[in-house]
Protein backbone atom coordinates (compact mmCIF):
# COMPACT_ATOMS: atom_id res chain seq x y z
CA UNK A 1 0.00 0.00 0.00
CA UNK A 2 1.25 3.49 -0.78
CA UNK A 3 2.42 5.99 1.81
CA UNK A 4 -0.58 8.25 1.49
CA UNK A 5 -3.13 9.59 3.96
CA UNK A 6 -6.45 7.89 3.24
CA UNK A 7 -8.59 10.93 4.14
CA UNK A 8 -6.56 13.94 2.97
CA UNK A 9 -4.41 12.36 0.24
CA UNK A 10 -1.15 13.75 1.64
CA UNK A 11 1.96 12.06 0.24
CA UNK A 12 5.75 12.48 0.03
CA UNK A 13 7.27 15.72 -1.25
CA UNK A 14 10.38 15.87 -3.48
CA UNK A 15 13.20 17.85 -1.88
CA UNK A 16 16.97 18.19 -1.76
CA UNK A 17 19.33 17.10 1.00
CA UNK A 18 21.88 19.92 1.14
CA UNK A 19 25.33 19.11 2.52
CA UNK A 20 27.75 21.51 4.21
CA UNK A 21 29.50 22.05 0.86
CA UNK A 22 26.06 22.76 -0.63
CA UNK A 23 25.94 19.61 -2.79
CA UNK A 24 22.30 18.78 -3.38
CA UNK A 25 21.01 15.21 -3.61
CA UNK A 26 17.38 14.27 -4.07
CA UNK A 27 15.37 12.96 -1.14
CA UNK A 28 11.75 12.55 -0.08
CA UNK A 29 9.97 14.32 2.76
CA UNK A 30 7.38 11.77 3.87
CA UNK A 31 4.08 12.68 5.50
CA UNK A 32 3.79 11.80 9.19
CA UNK A 33 1.46 8.79 8.82
CA UNK A 34 -0.04 6.85 11.72
CA UNK A 35 -2.25 3.74 11.72
CA UNK A 36 -5.30 4.60 13.81
CA UNK A 37 -8.41 2.73 14.91
CA UNK A 38 -11.30 5.18 14.94
CA UNK A 39 -14.82 4.57 16.19
CA UNK A 40 -17.30 5.02 13.35
CA UNK A 41 -20.65 5.81 14.94
CA UNK A 42 -22.54 5.51 11.63
CA UNK A 43 -21.42 1.90 11.14
CA UNK A 44 -21.31 1.16 14.90
CA UNK A 45 -17.80 -0.34 14.65
CA UNK A 46 -14.06 0.40 14.64
CA UNK A 47 -12.39 1.46 11.37
CA UNK A 48 -8.62 1.16 10.85
CA UNK A 49 -7.14 3.95 8.68
CA UNK A 50 -3.67 5.23 7.78
CA UNK A 51 -3.84 8.95 8.57
CA UNK A 52 -1.51 11.93 8.68
CA UNK A 53 -1.26 13.67 12.03
CA UNK A 54 -2.87 16.77 10.50
CA UNK A 55 -5.85 14.60 9.46
CA UNK A 56 -6.14 13.24 13.02
CA UNK A 57 -6.41 16.80 14.38
CA UNK A 58 -8.99 17.76 11.75
CA UNK A 59 -10.91 14.55 12.44
CA UNK A 60 -11.55 15.66 16.02
CA UNK A 61 -13.18 18.86 14.75
CA UNK A 62 -15.11 17.74 11.65
CA UNK A 63 -15.88 14.10 12.45
CA UNK A 64 -15.26 10.90 10.51
CA UNK A 65 -18.41 10.93 8.37
CA UNK A 66 -17.81 14.47 7.08
CA UNK A 67 -14.15 13.85 6.21
CA UNK A 68 -14.90 10.54 4.50
CA UNK A 69 -17.59 12.23 2.41
CA UNK A 70 -15.12 14.99 1.37
CA UNK A 71 -12.49 12.38 0.45
CA UNK A 72 -15.09 10.31 -1.40
CA UNK A 73 -14.31 7.04 0.37
CA UNK A 74 -16.71 4.34 1.49
CA UNK A 75 -15.99 3.39 5.12
CA UNK A 76 -17.62 -0.03 4.69
CA UNK A 77 -14.43 -1.21 2.93
CA UNK A 78 -12.18 -0.46 5.93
Amino acid sequence: MSRRCELTGKKANNAFAVSHSHRRTKRLQHANLQSKRIWWAGGNRWVKLKLSTKAIKTLEIKGLDAMAKEAGINLNHY
